[in-house]
């Protein structure tokens, strides 16, 4: 960071800049926006038929086109009248096969421009529709957590964009009564019609009766949790909440308003953040969203860089390991930063933390190429709350913060566990889970304000308005032997930055034991790090004297700057195989689940604390704390 004068920031409002606290009792604290929250839509549905009318050429939805040797070719576009036409069509269909809230649509694809217009069929008529996480099919060997998912829902309609991916899981989870709908292809045995056909249906006046019967009450689409503890459950998405929050945006980040917003999104639908809030944002503000092919792994970034030298966004979302290999290829590539940073107005990153390596890189770069540093935007949202909750106030972010809470949103801040938990309530929360009236009483306290489990601190103590930092989240901290508590979030964090670049995420152990420890899982840079040939096995390159070394060191640092038992990280192993997508270990857009790791490593886990595991890091005697 430059340590001269004020940094110059591409200009960008906040709506949001000043907070309301008021004290309860016991120590409880409320926290809202002082702006109150305007009226708006109450329908998304809505806003399809504005943009059909305003705009009616200008392109809603685009993805490349895929070639048969799994390449991609040039854009596909639909615009927002043949958006509606879509829908309006495929609407009939669901209609006329009796789809309800207790025969949904399920859509068993990763986003794409199919998956796109059933969904718009499925709002417009009011029968909710689920992304289901693709891994589920195509990863999964047991297919556990689709059934799950299928009972859950009992559909009346599934669709698969590609027979070739997801017949295996079509004919091991889908029930034989259940109307299939293929995108491409077939599945042996299994009787399916094709997207064509089912696209091809007449519209009647029905479907515009059906749109007109919904309100802010009918729900959207059913959003499956990941799954950290127990089986996924269905978070209920209604108009309102949809509605609400997309408002929100708008007065958080006045931008949206400007122009009409052009994203180019990887995030995958059945996630919260892409299928609600970058979905939605495009939806709303009558915007275009390109479809990314590509992933912010290895084998993925390519084609998102491809993308992005293409496609310039008005505002950028992704999450901390794409921007880690964006701020990377920028370095070198002229055109991807022309491109990217010729109009965008701000950055966003969610679902982890941004270490601030990354963020000085990228800062650097902008500089260098615009003269200014575009605004990191960040903040604090759940799937439970669609998902936008707080929001940044100033350019001035540093990794962590989150802010004041989103006009319409009352924060409950509680003490628990020595930790500060941020309860929500607002138009934006859900009403609860499908079909797990237990589950839905248990997430609500006693004054209706949704348990959210992240903790919060104070930005500054002395000036509410700047906001919260994220200080963990609670059921991921643990107790020590000896009683002391171990606040995982933020020395997560420590540890991720004090290896950056080499760093993707850490999953820290200890439970009931006298010590922390700390599984590394690293970064591709470490390749380069460790100075072997490309083809090198990931095993080989972490057990390296480069990186070894390099390794020690951070270990060292750590302890250098421990202050005791509950952030001293006592030893550390570098793993070679990757968290699992299959096992709930990570999420598919990246985010880790400290507690399947725990669960699914539990003997590597015994072994790093027996002392048995081999190229264990510990501190050396000079890396302790004099």
């Amino acid at each position: 960071m430059s340590t001269g004068a004020a940094p110059k920031y591409r200009s960008l409002a906040f709506g949001v800049t000043r907070g309301v606290l008021r004290e309860g009792a016991a120590g409880t604290r409320y926290l809202s926006a002082e702006a109150p929250l305007a009226s708006g839509t109450e329908r998304m549905t809505d806003r399809l038929v504005h943009w059909a009318e305003v705009a009616p050429d200008r392109t809603f939805i685009a993805r490349r086109e895929r070639k048969a040797d799994g390449s991609t070719g040039e854009w596909r576009h639909v615009t927002f009248a043949e958006a509606l036409q879509h829908a309006r069509r495929i609407g009939q269909a669901l209609l006329d096969r009796g789809l309800s809230a207790d025969r949904p649509l399920a859509i068993l694809s990763e986003n794409g421009i199919e998956h796109a217009l059933l969904a718009l069929g499925a709002l417009y008529v009011g029968v909710p529709h689920c992304s289901v996480s693709p891994p589920y099919s195509i990863v999964s060997q047991d297919f556990e957590k689709l059934r799950h998912v299928l009972d859950t829902l009992t559909p009346g309609l599934v669709f698969a964009s590609d027979a070739a991916r997801f017949g295996r899981a079509i004919s091991a989870a889908v029930p034989a009564d259940t109307e299939v709908v293929l995108g491409e292809g077939s599945v042996e045995g299994r009787a399916a019609l094709s997207f064509a056909e089912l696209d091809a249906t007449v519209a009647t006046p029905a479907v515009d009766a059906a749109m007109r019967a919904t309100g802010p009450d009918t729900i959207v689409k059913f959003l499956f949790t990941s799954g950290s503890t127990k089986l996924p459950k269905a978070v209920i998405n209604t108009h309102r909440m949809w509605c609400a929050n997309q408002q929100q945006l708008r007065q958080s980040i006045p931008a949206l308003e400007d122009e009409p917003p052009v994203l180019i999104d990887w995030l995958p639908w059945n996630h919260t953040f892409g299928g609600n809030h970058n979905v939605g944002i495009v939806l709303s503000n009558g915007g275009t969203l390109y479809i990314d092919d590509g992933k912010p792994t290895p084998s993925g970034m390519a084609e998102t860089l491809r993308n992005l030298r293409e496609i310039a966004p008005t505002m950028y979302f992704n999450v901390p390991t794409g921007f880690e290999a964006i701020a990377n290829a920028m370095e070198t590539d002229t055109v991807l930063r022309k491109k990217l940073l010729s109009r965008v107005k701000m950055f966003f990153y969610a679902g982890a933390a941004l270490s601030q390596p990354i963020w000085d890189s990228l800062h650097r770069t902008q500089e260098a190429e615009v003269g200014e540093r575009i605004v990191m935007g960040t903040g604090l949202g759940m799937t439970e709350s669609s998902p936008f909750a707080l929001y940044i106030t100033s350019p001035q972010v540093s990794s962590g913060d989150l802010g004041l809470p989103a006009p319409g949103i009352d924060l409950k801040l509680v003490e628990v566990d020595g930790k500060t938990e941020v309860r929500y309530r607002g138009p934006n929360i859900t009403p609860g889970y499908w079909r797990a009236p237990e589950a839905t009483a248990e997430a609500f306290d006693e004054e209706g304000f949704f348990c959210t489990g992240d903790a919060v601190t104070w930005i500054d103590p002395d000036d509410i308005h700047k906001g919260l930092r994220f200080d963990g989240r609670i059921a991921e901290d643990f107790k020590l032997a000896t009683g002391t508590f171990v606040s995982v979030g933020p020395l997560r964090a420590k540890i991720i930055a004090a290896g950056a670049p080499y760093i993707q995420d850490v999953v820290l152990t200890g439970i009931n034991l006298k010590e922390v420890g700390a599984l590394i899982f690293p970064t591709q840079a470490v390749r380069k790090l460790a100075g072997l040939p490309a083809d090198t096995p990931m095993q080989d390159v972490l057990q390296s004297t480069p990186v070894q070394t390099y390794f020690q060191g951070v270990v060292d640092t750590l302890a250098q700057h421990a202050t005791g038992s509950a952030n001293r990280i006592a030893r550390a192993h570098l793993v070679a195989v990757p968290p699992s997508i299959d096992k709930g270990e990570v999420t598919d857009k990246g985010s880790i689940n400290q507690r399947s790791v725990l669960k699914h490593r539990a003997a590597e886990v015994e072994a790093l604390h027996a002392g048995s595991l081999p190229y264990t890091l510990q501190p050396t005697p000079q890396g302790h704390k004099q």
